[in-house]
């Protein structure tokens, strides 16, 4: 019996700009996202019953009602849209912080879709699983293919990006939940224009000092409500900035990830070590961005 394993990468926003805001009251949003090395680990197998299995340093939060699972949800979902039984054994490596900007939950969705396609022996359109995707949340189609992308509008339209490259990144969590809804609520001020026909990336990045300055015009125009409301992502973004060879640090999504880019994997992993050791209460890694 094989089974069937998937990569489920963190998703970061490298920029985030609010640009305008629909009548319904959602945001219209320009994005640029890229993908990590590091996250969780989705792997599916064959069996009589749909079952779920959590582990990994964060495993354990997950624990609750099995119909609000996200990953059990898309199980449910493929298989009824295929008319097949839903049944596997699901097994998720939790490495990345619930609820913490950087896609955990869909990654993992859009993994255990691509996973069961698989074992179930499916071969869906590309749209077709896009769109059921986007039943699950707005931020699943684009983890489908974890790859660079520019998100417009309330996160639907996702278009191709440049590739960037392998850059060495530090992702750090202050251990705090920050529920988007009140970001949204809470931000103020004018609307930014975006980055415009082009988009952030006009070509694709050599090296990580290139992809900061190709960020460096832009932000994430959710930072500031988001300290309002938490001011520890102050602290967060403060000790990514002091960090040596720190080249740019930015909040992901509505927070309350962070992130900074570094020039080299060794500058990365003690700038981690530097931060897990003065802060023991936060999460800090240090991985690579994935060079799609």
């Amino acid at each position: 019996m094989t089974d069937i394993v998937r990569a489920a990468p963190a998703k970061l926003n490298l920029t985030l700009e609010v640009v305008g805001r629909r009548a319904d009251g959602y945001h219209l949003l320009d994005s640029l996202i890229a993908f990590t090395e590091y996250g969780d680990t989705l792997t599916a197998r064959e069996a009589d019953e749909l079952t779920l299995a959590l582990d990994g340093p964060f495993g354990r939060i997950l624990v609750g009602d099995p119909a609000e699972n996200l990953v059990l949800r898309a199980a449910r979902l493929l298989a009824a849209e295929a008319g097949v039984a839903p049944r596997a054994t699901l097994a998720l490596t939790k490495r990345l912080p619930v609820a913490s900007g950087i896609g955990g939950g869909s990654s993992d969705a859009a993994a255990t879709l691509v996973a069961l396609a698989a074992l179930w022996r499916l071969a869906p359109d590309a749209g077709d699983l896009a769109r059921l995707a986007l039943r699950l949340g707005a931020d699943v189609p684009v983890c489908l293919a974890a790859r660079t992308a520019r998100l417009e509008g309330i996160g639907e339209r996702i278009a191709p990006a440049p590739p960037v490259p392998a850059a060495p990144i530090v992702l750090v969590n202050p251990g705090v939940g920050l529920p988007t809804p009140k970001v949204f609520q809470a931000r103020r001020g004018d609307f930014s224009k975006g980055a415009g026909a082009g988009g952030v990336l006009r070509s694709s990045p050599t090296d990580a000092a290139a992809l900061a300055d190709a960020l460096r015009p832009y932000g994430n125009d959710l930072t500031r409500p988001a300290v309002e409301l938490l001011p520890v992502i102050g602290q967060v973004l403060a000790r990514l900035e002091a960090a040596s060879d720190s080249l740019i640090a930015r909040m992901s999504g509505s927070g309350a990830t962070c992130f900074a880019l570094f020039p080299t994997a060794a500058a990365a992993t003690a700038a981690a070590a530097a931060i897990a050791a003065a802060e023991p209460g936060w999460w800090a890694v240090a991985t690579r961005l994935k060079a799609a």
